[in-house]
């Protein structure tokens, strides 16, 4: 078990050595900034990495404050879910009411590495791949529908 500070200084490690194996990864060099993440250029559409004790998890979240733009949003991106899923031969995970840890409703297309902890520092680096990997193709995705659900 760790303690609060531990947790903080553990998640720390793991971000920084994210950014480092980011950093040797042919595809994300010649970026200026490694991804896209909040500067999606879309009002309430973020995309997000999240590491847990549960797995590891790359996400692209619409959290637009209006909930009646926010299901708008979520279903202009449904009805491009074969263009989006086209890397992702398991599919993604559709969720229109995720609920955050801290009570917000959001809505989310995610997918998901379980059965890894990040606490357990023998595992980062299926983290990373996953992450690093998922993320890519998730952006791509993302660019080439953007343009139409934003018409």
């Amino acid at each position: 078990m760790y303690t609060k500070e531990e947790v903080k200084q553990l998640k720390k490690e793991f971000w920084e050595g994210f950014g480092l194996y980011c950093s040797q990864i042919p595809a994300l060099k010649r970026r200026k900034s490694k991804f896209m993440l909040y500067n999606t250029k879309m009002k309430g559409v973020e995309l997000k990495f999240d590491a847990t004790r549960d797995g590891a998890f790359v996400i692209l979240e619409i959290n637009h404050h209006d909930t009646a733009k926010r299901f708008e949003l979520y279903e202009k991106f449904e009805s491009y879910k074969l263009i989006i899923e086209k890397n992702f031969p398991e599919g993604l995970i559709w969720n229109f009411a995720y609920v955050r840890e801290c009570g917000t409703e959001v809505c989310r297309i995610y997918t998901a590495k379980t059965g890894i902890d990040i606490h357990r520092r023998i595992q980062w680096m299926e983290f990373y791949k996953f992450m690093a990997n998922e993320m890519l193709k998730l952006e791509k995705a993302f660019r080439i529908v953007k343009e139409a659900i934003e018409d």
